[in-house]
């Protein structure tokens, strides 16, 4: 009786978790508006690391925002009668955290594009963008894309630019989550060239004098808003404040003031209106995609998973002989040396390991030492885990009785004798879980190296999830396919142990 209690009162409560997540949103567009008003505030979804010229920490002034949308985005809430308040996100994550109602609208370099209109309801232009290439100074050739061939190239991810370059055939592409990473890369000569959004390339590689612009701008598109489908008829009065923020010569004001107007936005003018442009596309003019088959699907995901296992095999053997070599040094190393291990273990695991990876991906290229995304995944993993493991083995060495040691001594054994033949055998089989249990956590951690460019199996679901908004599937997938590595592991540590147990008895 008490266990179908249970089980009841267990489906109520998923029940009524389903219940609250299906329940339909009742806010209709005309009441986002009005909550916007009421609200008093705009609140408008952008990514401000690394987000120059669009909107960026002031250099002078880092706890003040600065940038082009920034203005925009006041004038555009004054025309509403509001303020504007700006939502930090990362950039390729917008259009999930839209859909979320973390912010009312988006306002940072969104393409007005078919994919993006499959999601989201756009507004007219505001900004005439176009693509640039961006290459190292001494670098001949690459001024257009036919000479893409057998190169490595840096785009922004989720960007037009990705998707340009993409469709090229023969092209090694390295994708970034933001605009400076791929510009660090390109001056390490880890690739050959960037392609970006010709306002980023204006304000990070222009001033550059290791960097040049290589060939003319290409492929022009728009800027638009982005607001969710439910939300269509805040699309009027956001448009109508575009069309006279152009006519009134307002864009032009703040577009020459960050030096991103040519002649190209002279076209807002006869785009600007309240009713349809060129810029207010359909969602019904965007060509629907091939669909992606599970077994496709899971294809990508399997081959990405294949690049988390080996990152995360080579990472753990690092870590457990550097770590053994950290133990040993902390426990029977001369002084100095057991103050060095010691420092290095409490700095290692007091630092985050993404900073540890930017400093040997980004850093070291600043002393001449390059190393690729997969060695400096590997080796900030390794190292960052040693610290872990040594303090794994130095725990089951101390478990082990000084007698021990002391009886191996006076039967004539030496001491590193002692430590190969009575004590590290006997500390190894004590760690062998806690061992398993880093090794098991390095596969969930490896998908930190995305940040470094390296695309593994987190990193392929998000790229996935994105382009077909399949979170729940694919992401049950990815976990599956995660469980399916770890498991394994933890099978195979409980028979080491139990092979290594000298109890035969049991």
């Amino acid at each position: 009786m008490s266990n179908a209690w249970r089980w009841s009162r267990v489906t109520l409560f998923f029940c009524s978790i389903l219940l609250l997540v299906s329940r339909p949103v009742s806010l209709t567009a005309s009441d986002r508006l009005q909550e916007i008003k009421t609200r008093g505030v705009l609140l408008w979804g952008a990514d401000a690391e690394g987000g120059a010229p669009y909107v960026y920490p002031n250099p002078q002034n880092p706890g003040e925002l600065i940038g082009f949308e920034l203005e925009l985005a006041d004038a555009l809430a004054s025309k509403l009668g509001v303020k504007a308040h700006v939502v930090q996100n990362q950039w390729d994550q917008l259009v999930p955290a839209l859909d979320r109602g973390n912010f009312d609208i988006i306002l940072n370099g969104l393409e007005i594009t078919p994919e993006n209109l499959r999601h989201i309801a756009m507004s007219q232009p505001y900004f005439v963008y176009a693509q640039q290439i961006v290459t190292r100074k001494e670098t001949q050739g690459l001024a257009g894309t036919n000479d893409f061939k057998g190169k490595v190239i840096g785009v922004l991810s989720s960007s037009v630019a990705e998707r340009l370059v993409d469709d090229i055939k023969g092209v090694e592409l390295k994708r970034y989550p933001g605009n400076v990473e791929s510009l660090r890369d390109l001056k390490a000569q880890r690739i050959d060239a960037v392609v970006m959004d010709l306002p980023i390339a204006l304000h990070y590689a222009k001033p550059d004098p290791a960097l040049k612009f290589s060939g003319g701008s290409f492929a022009p598109g728009y800027y638009g808003i982005g607001v969710r489908k439910q939300d269509l008829t805040l699309l009027a009065p956001l448009n109508k404040a575009i069309g006279e923020l152009a006519r009134d010569g307002t864009l032009e004001r703040i577009y020459r003031k960050h030096g991103v107007w040519d002649e190209r936005q002279e076209q807002l003018v006869s785009l600007g209106g309240e009713g349809q442009s060129k810029g207010e596309l359909s969602v019904s003019a965007a060509k629907p995609d091939k669909p992606v088959s599970r077994l496709t699907e899971l294809l990508l995901l399997l081959r990405a998973a294949v690049t988390t296992i080996e990152i995360s095999v080579l990472s753990m053997v690092l870590a457990v002989v550097v770590g053994l070599i950290i133990v040993l040094l902390r426990l029977y190393g001369i002084t100095p040396v057991q103050w060095l291990a010691k420092a290095y273990v409490e700095v290692i695991r007091g630092t985050p390991l993404l900073i540890q990876l930017f400093l040997i991906y980004y850093g070291l290229p600043q002393l001449g030492i390059r190393l690729n995304a997969f060695c400096a995944a590997i080796l900030g993993l390794g190292l960052n885990y040693a610290a872990s493991e040594s303090e794994n083995y130095r725990a089951g060495i101390q478990a082990i009785p000084h007698g021990q040691t002391e009886a191996a001594l006076a039967l004539g054994m030496s001491r590193w004798q002692t430590l190969q033949h009575v004590v590290l055998p006997q500390a190894f089989r004590l760690v062998i879980p806690p061992v398993t249990n880093d090794f098991i956590a390095m596969f969930k951690d490896s998908s930190i190296v995305s940040v470094i460019t390296m695309v593994e199996l987190t990193k392929q679901y998000g790229m996935l999830a994105m382009s077909t908004y399949d979170y729940i599937g694919l992401g049950l997938m990815t976990a599956g396919i995660y469980f399916a590595l770890s498991y394994p592991a933890s099978i195979f540590a409980n028979w080491l142990e139990r092979k290594l147990h000298h109890d035969r008895r049991r």
